[in-house]
């Protein structure tokens, strides 16, 4: 079983669209992007513009839906797909749900939503070596009450935590004392998935539901619970409102697992994803397409794809 991943923020680069392969359904997709944008989407991928998170997010979408189409124009297909935060939404277009220039349109909507309600003085910061749990003794016990939350679980002992930047500050000091091999603050500038965010999410909700959707023609793991969706409904309630809720990515990467994936291909940019899937599952095979040749990524899936058992 072959599931596709698509990355959220952190994983973006200076450049990361002028570096996509030239291939003719990646060529469509950022023709169609700069279409939606109303001028060229090259103009998102430069060092000043991933500063703000509209152009990171949008960059991030586009680069995983360009990635998408081109193994499927290959006739490379998967048997599941899941995004970590913005990335979610790339898995919606790839499972059918949404249409890309409905998920641009959204995505845009929430990386402006996420600026405009924390400005400054908001962010987030990943702490190494310590578990979910002794991370939220520390918050609970160090922090004020509402200053600080866990916003994503990539791994058992990979916390990122999210709120203002002084209780973030505390946290990561914290957590030094305490036996973290590392902490670090990562280029994201607002609260993201903590309540915070509710308001962003109310919105999202609001926008989806004048949203077209279709039903999913691939299955697609939740960011919130881990949960296998395949109802349209409840896919486009995870991406309206994953922003305001924890992301559980290790849940995610375990339930494709258990589901029987055993390749894990990560859509450009980055391999953060890749990285993760390696070291949780070492029995299982993970790749980032932003680093291996794509002909190689491509016969790779239909080799796997070529050994899934028949239906009965």
């Amino acid at each position: 079983m072959i599931a596709f991943l698509f990355p959220g923020q952190g994983s973006q680069y200076p450049g990361m669209l002028h570096e996509l392969p030239l291939h003719p359904a990646i060529v469509r997709t950022l023709d169609e992007a700069s279409d939606y944008l109303g001028r060229s989407i090259f103009d998102i991928d430069s060092e000043k513009a991933l500063t703000s998170p509209v152009p990171v997010q949008l960059a991030l979408l586009v680069a995983g839906v360009a990635g998408f189409r081109a193994l499927k124009a290959d006739g490379a297909m998967p048997d599941f797909v899941a995004g970590l935060s913005v990335g979610a939404f790339g898995a919606g277009v790839a499972t059918g749900v949404l249409g890309f220039r409905d998920a641009f349109r959204l995505v845009k909507l929430r990386a402006e939503l996420m600026e405009h309600a924390y400005p400054q003085g908001y962010g987030m910061a990943a702490i190494l070596g310590l578990d979910e749990h002794t991370v939220g003794e520390i918050i609970e016990r160090e922090v004020p009450n509402g200053a600080l939350y866990i916003a994503n679980i990539n791994a058992p002992l990979q916390i990122i935590v999210s709120g203002a930047n002084d209780a973030i500050e505390v946290a990561m000091t914290k957590a030094r004392n305490a036996g973290a091999r590392r902490v670090q603050r990562l280029q994201v500038l607002s609260p993201s998935h903590s309540p915070l965010l509710e308001s962003v999410a109310n919105e999202l909700a609001r926008a989806m539901k004048s949203t077209p959707l279709s039903p999913p023609c691939v299955p697609y793991v939740s960011n919130r619970g881990g949960r296998l969706l395949t109802e349209q409904s409840s896919i486009a309630e995870d991406l309206a409102t994953n922003v305001a809720h924890a992301v559980r990515w290790h849940d995610v990467t375990s339930v494709l697992f258990e589901s029987g994936v055993r390749l894990y291909i990560e859509m450009p940019p980055g391999r953060v994803l890749t990285d993760l899937a390696a070291e949780a599952f070492p029995d299982a095979r993970a790749v980032s397409c932003s680093d291996t040749r794509f002909g190689s990524v491509v016969a790779l899936i239909k080799r796997y794809s070529g050994e899934r058992p028949a239906s009965s």
